[in-house]
């Protein structure tokens, strides 16, 4: 694994899993809510074919998806999708497919919207991680664009899987809800990768690793993050004044730099303390703690929980 590639890091910290739950074939009009999601769970979107609206019920602030685009909640906000049109949704069928999952269908002979939805999993404790360093929606578009350049692009990879996602779901063969599975998860790798490599993203670690200047210092972090790392480091790794290299990652972040290394430190911690045969003292110096005390303050001031009431937590979980 090259000393870059930060999304492998991070992956190998959090771990993701998802999972394809409903197809909806619609005619317009139409429309569908979801409530908030749990702590640990992410939905998701993707617009096969068709268009759809966006909507936050709460602000009312809404955005159009086309065909291609798929959209993430990482902070798992309540949402509704619809048509624009502001008509009384036509009623909907549901029934359920031999692979595990629902297709939702009306009878609108109005404009035609193919749309799979689904939901990650993320395990405790790293939602928090998601939840603090992903913005609140993100939204990456599948573009099939030929030629060599296309063929490598993270937007055309996209395509691709949703591709699959597509034909999986329009049949009931063997093993089909296993490889839905385990295409939702690789949608969720690839939406990071084209977010980060699009320059668009707004805030977050997103764009920090995506910022060509900054994104040495946040994949010295993944790589080390043991490493006693001082602002003058980090600072060196970018080609900046600390100064500078403060302000910038503050401002991409949203949080500081020394900020963002606690929280990777208390994840990385976290999973340690899941082997039995690690002491606390073992784990806090795997992270980068002199101190044992120190180490537990810190996580229970992150964690919510001492680091042995975790330890309690994730083998009675098991």
């Amino acid at each position: 694994m090259s000393e870059v590639d930060w999304l492998s890091h991070l992956l190998q910290i959090i771990t993701v899993t998802g999972q394809l739950e409903v197809r909806c074939a619609y005619g317009a009009p139409w429309r569908v809510a979801w409530n908030k999601a749990a702590a640990n769970e992410i939905p998701y979107h993707v617009i096969v074919k068709g268009r759809a609206i966006l909507e936050d019920p709460k602000t009312r602030a809404a955005r159009e998806l086309l065909s291609g685009d798929i959209v993430l909640l990482p902070h798992g906000a309540a949402h509704v999708l619809h048509d624009g049109s502001g008509q009384t949704p036509i009623p909907t069928q549901q029934r359920w497919g031999a692979a595990g999952w629902m297709l939702s269908e009306n009878d609108g002979q109005g404009e035609q919207l193919d749309l799979l939805c689904g939901r990650f999993f993320i395990a405790p404790p790293h939602d928090r991680l998601i939840r603090n360093y992903l913005p609140a929606n993100l939204v990456t578009r599948a573009v099939d664009s030929h030629g060599e350049e296309g063929m490598g692009s993270a937007s055309n990879q996209l395509a691709g899987l949703v591709g699959l996602m597509r034909m999986e779901s329009a049949g009931d063969r063997a093993g089909g809800r296993a490889i839905l599975n385990a295409l939702s998860s690789a949608l969720f790798t690839l939406v990071l990768r084209a977010a980060s490599q699009s320059g668009k993203a707004p805030e977050g670690l997103l764009a920090l690793a995506g910022h060509p200047r900054l994104a040495p210092a946040i994949s010295a972090m993944f790589a080390d993050a043991a490493r006693p790392w001082k602002l003058p480091d980090l600072a060196d790794l970018c080609g900046m004044s600390r100064a500078t290299f403060m302000r910038q990652f503050q401002d991409k972040l949203g949080r500081s730099a020394l900020d963002f290394l606690t929280d990777l430190r208390m994840s990385l911690a976290a999973n340690e303390l899941k082997k039995p045969a690690i002491s606390t003292e073992a784990v806090a110096e795997t992270v980068g703690y002199q101190s044992v005390s120190a180490f537990r303050h810190v996580f229970a001031e992150r964690m919510g929980m001492t680091p042995g009431e975790w330890r309690r937590l994730a083998h009675k979980g098991e």
